[in-house]
């Protein structure tokens, strides 16, 4: 027992508090970086070393498989330290490395092994791995224990061959992937085919309710499930065999579920029946030896595209606790002490989250000093600002030795943002990594986007040319260009000699030779164009008449969204290449990004700096974030600005991204961006005007970055100022001296910028300083 005091020592009164909850329903409403993980932990090492709990009647839930094993870890770690002592009298860490595999061992074996800890998929597909087979869908379906699980891919591979050759419909208007989100939005509601179709009474719905109920046969065909249903099938099974429900309400008998705020309404009925065991009245419910645990914050929502519904959470007290108010109420428990982030960067989180009325309420008590100023920056542009948060990156590294590059986060709101930063980190040298997704030349829009443009100035180019032959689908298939390639091979010719010839495709294309010869004549049309027409328009114009642009839109889903604001950023690029460099055409700037692509494959490390969407962000922390792209229309984004549910969604977002800052926060944004090639004016986000201007500097006179720049020297006192003296300002970048205004302590230079044109400055105040 004073080991069990020892190991509780660690926590806070709130954690202990939620961590000494035997039975009965408990929510545990924690705020970021509060100990979420360690009140999960120490619970479930408190349910087995305190009061005897089979390791077995343990149920956990998290949302990832890594948390999952961390859980695990640490549970082990616990027991193990705990044995260590116990037998040894010494700190597990003391003890020889075999001792200590020893006990973790055993502790395995006898604990860790046993528990069931997982996401809900891996939880609910071991379950189905036993009764599976006793159970029928609605049209008699049945499944073996045997079954295989189809991923993404396998799912969308049998509805569109549903919707294409089954069903022979147009792949424009009943688009494949559109239609298998539907579907999964509605096995995540619960829904059958017959349900979707009572909600959704209209042809469309009917179709889709048509294909839904096909890929259902093909599925049970298959003897196969898809990820939906690993959470549909056994919700339905419980509710149809009342004896299996009672077999696992029995089996668990304590049931803790991580990130509460992330689940939906199937998950949230699995949940419930499990604890209740299908009972509806609330006052029959036993709790004898039996508890359910939830942690989640609602402040923390920022799923709801995955059908995640914070409302659960919300919901929570009045399912299944007491519904007291909060300072009453035995079924809550809030923890508000942080333990990641500086006194101001929490004040002002809190500050923005109190504009949200759908959340409990709760504030984030700091438990470290006041740190550094939030720092608001605004740039002139979206280059600008780019190049102001790498200076500063560069100048804090340079000065706090203890920082090295994967301590700084950027953090934005689209994944479209990245590309300016990779530009400036690629000139600097400056390692990066882009988390949660591809840096921005490696991703398969922009791929495909360029394949197009390199075709136009090199038809050689056949890796290209196959690229782009069928993307987007045209009704050119393998066996098609198969032939075409054999010809061309057997010739002794590049592809496109055969492709361009009107009479040898017509002779071996078969069935597909009018597409092939449009996407010829199309290559054609724009080749001739391209000695003509620069190279931004050109790529806007074949992204269009190509119809990859048209396919995009048509798919209407989150990934095809970000796939088009992608090709509109490669179309900025384009445009800003051809604004800073006399040689404009089009092989240039594809030798430009050819060399930006090979930079991104250099092998990194983790002293890399991090890029990353806000959504990826959320887990993580780091001692330097910015915060980049404040804008209206941007962050929050601009499907947001007329519902007030969404809004309430990006405010919880920038509350996830503030949150992340352990030391220091930027928050940038611009006074104009690039959008298709053109400047528009940008207006700040209404979130920095809620932040308290007591916590806040405004574009703070920068730092030297003399690392970067060995020659600079800072301007300091008078200076001899002289027409063609080179500068740079840390904001505006390089320029040169064009006129003198002044003397002395009253002078005043003229800098043309090459970015930004001509800026009269104070060199007294403005952060700028001679090079040379």
């Amino acid at each position: 027992m004073i080991v069990m005091t020892d190991l509780l020592s660690h926590l806070n009164p709130s954690q202990r508090q939620a961590v000494q909850h035997f039975c009965g329903p408990l929510l545990v409403v924690a705020g970021a970086g509060s100990g979420k993980t360690r009140a999960l932990t120490y619970r479930i090492f408190h349910l087995i070393n305190e009061y005897k709990i089979n390791p077995e009647q343990i149920l956990a839930v998290t949302f990832t498989n890594k948390a999952a094993r961390e859980m695990k870890e640490r549970i082990e770690r616990l027991f193990a330290e705990k044995r260590a002592l116990q037998q040894y009298n010494k700190p597990l860490d003391a003890l020889p490395p075999e001792e200590q595999t020893d006990l973790r061992s055993q502790i395995y074996r006898k604990i860790t092994k046993p528990l069931w800890i997982g996401t809900f998929h891996s939880l609910f597909a071991r379950i189905l791995r036993y009764d599976v087979n006793k159970y029928q869908d609605e049209k008699g379906r049945t499944w073996e224990r045997n079954f295989t699980i189809f991923d993404e891919s396998d799912a969308q591979s049998v509805v569109k061959n549903i919707v294409t050759k089954q069903f022979d419909l147009d792949d424009k208007k009943f688009n494949p992937r559109r239609v298998r989100y539907a579907i999964s939005n509605a096995k995540n509601l619960g829904l059958t085919p017959n349900d979707y179709l009572q909600e959704n009474p209209n042809y469309k719905g009917r179709v889709i309710a048509e294909v839904y109920d096909a890929y259902q046969n093909q599925l049970a065909a298959n003897n196969a499930l898809d990820f939906d249903d690993l959470i549909l099938v056994p919700v339905r099974l419980f509710q149809q065999r009342e004896d299996i429900l009672d077999y696992w309400h029995r089996q668990f008998y304590h049931i803790l579920v991580d990130e509460y705020q992330d689940t939906n309404r199937i998950q949230y009925d699995l949940i419930r029946l499990l604890t209740t065991n299908g009972e509806p009245d609330k006052k029959a419910w036993s709790w004898d030896n039996r508890s359910v645990f939830v942690v989640g914050d609602a402040d923390q929502s920022i799923y709801s595209f995955r059908m995640a519904d914070f409302r659960i959470l919300l919901g929570f007290q009045e399912d299944f606790g007491d519904g007291l108010p909060d300072e009453d109420t035995r079924t809550m428990v809030k923890l508000e002490e942080n333990y990641r982030s500086r006194k101001n960067i929490l004040q002002a989180a809190n500050f923005i989250i109190e504009n949200n009325t759908q959340r409990i309420d709760k504030i984030l008590r700091p438990t470290r000093e006041e740190g550094e100023d939030i720092y608001i920056h605004k740039a002139d542009s979206d280059q600008a600002e780019a190049k102001f948060v790498v200076d500063r990156i560069e100048y804090l590294m340079e000065e706090n030795p203890e920082l090295d590059a994967g301590q700084f986060a950027i953090l934005y709101r689209t994944n479209a943002q990245s590309r300016v930063f990779e530009d400036v980190l690629r000139q600097r040298n400056l390692l990066y990594l882009i988390v949660g997704g591809l840096k921005f030349y490696d991703r398969k829009e922009i791929k495909d986007a360029l394949a197009y443009l390199r075709v136009l100035v090199n038809p050689a180019d056949t890796v290209s040319l196959l690229r782009i032959i069928n993307t987007p689908r045209r009704g050119i298939g393998a066996t098609t260009v198969d032939n075409l390639i054999n010809a061309a091979q057997e010739l002794g010719v590049p592809l496109w000699e055969i492709l361009s010839d009107e009479t040898s495709v017509t002779t071996l294309a078969g069935r597909s030779a009018k597409a092939v010869n449009r996407f010829a004549g199309m290559i054609q049309e724009y080749q001739e164009k391209v000695q003509e027409i620069d190279g931004a328009a050109i790529l806007r114009d074949i992204m269009e008449d190509s119809g990859y642009l048209p396919d995009l839109k048509e798919k209407g889903t989150e990934e095809a969204d970000n796939r088009i604001e992608n090709i509109f950023e490669l179309y900025n690029a384009v445009v800003e290449y051809q604004e800073d460099n006399e040689d404009v055409r089009l092989q240039a700037f594809l030798e430009n990004a050819s060399l930006a692509s090979d930079m991104d494959n250099l092998q990194e490390d983790q002293g890399a700096i991090s890029l990353m969407t806000l959504h990826s962000a959320k887990g993580l922390e780091f001692p330097v974030v910015f915060m980049v792209g404040m804008e209206q229309g941007l962050f929050p984004n601009s499907r947001s600005l007329n519902d007030p549910a969404s809004l309430e969604e990006e405010r919880r977002l920038c509350y996830v991204g503030i949150t992340r800052a352990q030391e220091q926060l930027f928050l940038t944004h611009a006074r104009e961006r690039y959008f298709w090639g053109s400047r528009e004016t940008c207006i700040p986000s209404q979130f920095l005007q809620e932040l308290p201007e007591e916590l806040i500097a405004r574009n703070v006179k920068q730092m030297r970055v003399r690392k970067s720049r060995p020659q600079s020297k800072v301007v300091e006192g008078d200076i001899d100022w002289q027409v063609g003296d080179r500068v740079f300002h840390n904001t505006f970048g390089e320029g040169e001296v064009t006129h003198i205004f002044g003397k002395g302590k009253k002078v005043s230079v003229a800098v043309k910028f090459a970015e930004l044109g001509q800026k009269i400055l104070d060199p007294k105040v403005a952060p700028m300083e001679k090079v040379g």
